[in-house]
């Protein structure tokens, strides 16, 4: 019995095995060469949100600059039984800081802000702190602004702008000199992002647009609007003390946008870390001024310089990173400098904790990126 054989299957099958390393479909975007590295990345995503109750997720990782893998788990919406995709949007919460720090970086580079002038400078109804603030410190969270309360912190207002935002505190005064501690929240981005509105006469979702969506091409990155259709923008949940989920809260979080509340995904988190090591839209010089921390009063670095987190993980390999969350959503990013490695997470629950384990994540592709980098034979690395 003879076998007829299809010669143009056989081709097909040829230009199939013989293209490049990296497949893409509709929900994962990865590299052959990383199989076995995502494969257990991918379980460990699996668990993580099995005994989290997580709903849904995005994850992504790049090396050497080049995105490597990409992918959507779980469900978007529960209700319509939609699955998230590489696509769906997420709400980062305390992650918008770094959007929100690069723009101050470029602003100041260009003069329209000046670190050292005053914030009464800029909003002259700020009149009432006891000592001057530097706008800088605000960058720092090293303002001496006070803690938000609980009803300030989850205000259920409509329709109210960054500018209207902050006159819950313009006749408060500071509780320290600035300067002399780190107190994290978020009326400091708040009134950063007012400022740069005030500066430049644009909004703070035109400069996001301006400076780093448009020019790194972040088509799933936008300022979130309860009030604006949004392609594949995630449900949003919440999870009650026994760990069950229900729908979150509707909270319209523009009036702190600048510092809770933009939309994103793992993907173009994943493209804006590269573009912060690799210098796309800053200098090496603003670079190194946005990930360093700052000194306080008592000559110890503060533990967030602007927007960003430097630290040392277990191996002793330095890393930046930011992770927090907000009702109904939560996010980390890191990046490895040394290593050339990016790697983002996104979540549609509540993790003001900053619980998602993207340390663990990023330790599955650490032990081919040593190799490579410290493999100079070349007949073993492939180069000729």
């Amino acid at each position: 019995m003879k076998i007829k054989l299809c010669i143009p299957c056989l081709f097909l099958s040829l230009i199939i095995l013989l293209s490049g390393c990296t497949k893409t479909k509709t929900n994962i975007l990865y590299d052959r060469k990383y199989l076995k590295e995502i494969k257990s990345l991918r379980n460990e995503v699996s668990k993580y949100m099995m005994i989290n109750n997580i709903p849904g997720a995005t994850v992504s990782v790049a090396k050497n600059g080049k995105i490597i893998y990409s992918e959507g788990f779980g469900f978007a919406s529960h209700d319509l039984e939609v699955r998230a995709t590489r696509n769906t949007k997420f709400r980062i919460g305390n992650v918008s800081e770094c959007f929100t720090a690069v723009i101050y970086e470029i602003l100041v580079k260009k003069g329209k802000l000046n670190p050292d002038s005053s914030l009464q400078h800029y909003l002259p109804e700020f009149k009432n702190h006891q000592y001057p603030l530097p706008i800088k410190h605000l960058a720092y969270h090293t303002s001496g602004i006070r803690y938000p309360k609980a009803e300030e912190e989850n205000w259920r207002a409509l329709n109210v702008s960054l500018t209207e935002g902050i006159d819950q505190i313009k006749n408060d005064t500071l509780i320290y000199p600035p300067g002399m501690m780190q107190n994290q929240n978020m009326f400091n981005y708040n009134l950063l992002g007012a400022l740069m509105e005030k500066s430049t006469g644009k909004t703070f979702n035109t400069l996001l647009k301006e400076y780093i969506t448009d020019t790194l091409k972040l088509s799933n990155t936008l300022i979130d609007n309860p009030y604006a259709v949004i392609k594949s923008r995630s449900d949003f949940y919440e999870q009650n003390f026994m760990g069950q989920m229900f729908n979150a809260t509707t909270y319209d979080l523009r009036y702190k946008m600048s510092s809770e509340g933009i939309l994103s995904n793992a993907e173009d988190l994943v493209k804006f870390g590269n573009a912060i090591y690799d210098t796309k839209i800053l200098s090496e010089n603003q670079k190194s001024d946005l990930l360093e921390p700052l000194l306080l009063a008592d000559k110890k670095p503060s533990v967030i310089s602007k927007g960003w987190i430097k630290s040392i993980d277990k191996e002793g390999r330095i890393f930046y990173g930011r992770a927090g969350g907000v009702v109904g959503g939560g996010a980390s990013l890191i990046i490895y400098p040394e290593e050339k490695l990016v790697v983002a997470v996104t979540v549609n629950v509540t993790d003001n904790q900053g619980q998602i384990p993207v340390i663990l994540f990023a330790n599955q592709f650490m032990n081919p990126v040593k190799k490579e980098e410290n493999d100079t034979n070349p007949e073993k690395s492939g180069e000729k």
